[in-house]
């Protein structure tokens, strides 16, 4: 790959910070060393030369990354709080210097970090679009030409001749947000800013997002799984400084919100699990229409397993293409190791990007009936629904397996990718789901009638 093609160059880039239990460990940090240097001929002729001693601990935000991301890719950045995501991309902003490595950007930058950053808090907000759009590399009089496009964005009315001091966040990162996206940046990043804008300014962020990634690069930073699947190709996963994972978005967001779910219910990090070859099924086929569960990412205690799932419709047959508005009836076979009460098992169906779109679980029957599983048992769990009128397309059931409640429960074995299927829906209107009408009219009267 040629370095026009590549717009940001990571290599063994790595950060650390020098952390200090007192002010006098910093101050002595600052003299001591300067100190040794001097005085440092008299303590090799006394036997002291050697060794030196540091008042501060080492903390790497960043160890040893190595990365690329081409022009025009829409790369997302994700991991928990305290992983080095805002530290990278400070880094690649050129905000902050890396300990070791270096990060290589090629073309103009315009970024979105912390909230109010570039700034000046006692300025109006038409003061800080001229500072702001300045750091950028705007002139006056470009800024100045580009004014009335940057406030129509933001849409905050009088209010960008008030001090910013006085703008709520949601206020402050749409004049922010206006800014950058009048910069004709080449790159672009974004810090989980857009997370505290209204569901209106959201929209409009993400459909002027959708555009600037025709031609534009962008690094996105968020906990959103859904907007980083629906908005990137690629991911990097960061886990306590060190890159952990990268690859398509899809396939690392489904392992990082494995990984955080196994987190949240106290399991061991080691039961997030990516398959490489074919699950082990069991070798006797439990009957027609049922089909083992493919090679996918996966999760959970281990105490009990999916083995088998069947989709039929309502005359038992198992469709081959689905339209909408059909009854379904989904199959899911578990093996149990182990003996579990108050059993869940639950589907949730993704569209072709990953994105969840349709979701269902037992929690309402299992608040009546004990579902219970004996150790060496082997179920099967049915779940009854009505397929909504959904765009058309390709889509994924993932499957789950848990016990416990639908606020606090443990996942035994959760499944990314268990059964694919295909709708095609004559009712697509460019929507994600289609609503049949249950009625359709229009009364129209004469206005020379009166009444």
């Amino acid at each position: 790959m040629s370095s026009e093609e590549i717009a940001i160059e990571a290599r063994d880039l790595s950060k650390a910070y020098f952390i200090y239990d007192s002010p006098a460990d910093r101050l002595k940090q600052a003299v001591m060393p300067r100190l040794r240097g001097l005085l440092l001929p008299l303590l090799r002729a006394i036997g002291r030369g050697r060794g030196e001693r540091r008042y501060f601990r080492e903390h790497w935000a960043l160890r040893a990354l190595d990365f690329e991301v081409r022009r025009g890719e829409t790369v997302g950045i994700i991991g928990r709080n305290g992983s080095g995501k805002s530290t990278l991309l400070q880094i690649v902003c050129g905000t902050l210097t890396p300990s070791t490595g270096e990060a290589q950007v090629r073309g103009r930058v315009a970024a979105l970090l912390e909230l109010g950053s570039g700034f000046n808090p006692e300025y109006t907000g038409r003061e800080n679009v001229y500072l702001n759009a300045s750091v950028l590399g705007l002139t006056r009089e470009e800024t100045e030409a580009r004014m009335d496009s940057i406030l129509a964005f933001a849409d905050i009315g009088d209010f960008i001749d008030q001090p910013v001091k006085t703008y709520s966040s949601g206020m402050a990162m749409r004049l922010a947000f206006a800014v950058i996206a009048h910069v004709d940046a080449d790159i672009l990043i974004i810090d989980e800013a857009l997370a505290v804008g209204d569901a209106y300014f959201q929209q409009k962020c993400f459909r002027w997002l959708h555009k600037f990634r025709e031609n534009g690069t962008i690094l996105f930073c968020g906990h959103d799984m859904a907007a980083v699947v629906g908005l990137c190709d690629h991911a990097i996963w960061l886990d306590k400084g060190e890159l952990r994972m990268k690859g398509p978005a899809k396939q690392v967001a489904e392992a990082y919100s494995s990984f955080i779910a196994v987190a949240a219910m106290g399991l061991k990090d080691d039961q997030v699990k990516l398959l490489e070859g074919p699950v082990d099924a069991n070798p006797q086929a439990p009957g027609e229409g049922w089909q083992p569960i493919p090679p996918s990412s996966e999760f959970g205690s281990g105490l009990a397993r999916i083995t088998h799932v069947r989709l039929s419709d309502a005359d038992g047959r198992q469709p081959m293409l689905l339209h909408g508005g059909e009854e379904l009836l989904l199959e899911v076979r578990i093996e149990a190791s182990a003996t579990i009460d108050r059993c869940v098992a639950g589907f949730t169906l993704k569209d072709r990007l990953g994105q969840p779109t349709l979701s269902g679980n037992m929690q309402d029957a299992a608040l009546f009936n004990d579902f219970r599983m004996e150790a060496g048992a082997v179920g099967e769990a049915r779940m009854r629904f009505v397929l909504p009128h959904l765009a058309s397309g390709p889509y994924m059931f993932a499957l789950a397996f848990a016990s416990g409640t639908q606020d606090q429960h443990v996942q035994h074995h959760w499944v990314h990718e268990a059964l694919a299927v295909t709708v095609q829906n004559p009712r697509n209107y460019g929507s994600n789901i289609v609503a049949p009408l249950t009625e359709a009219a229009l009364v129209a009267r004469d206005p020379l009638a009166g009444g």
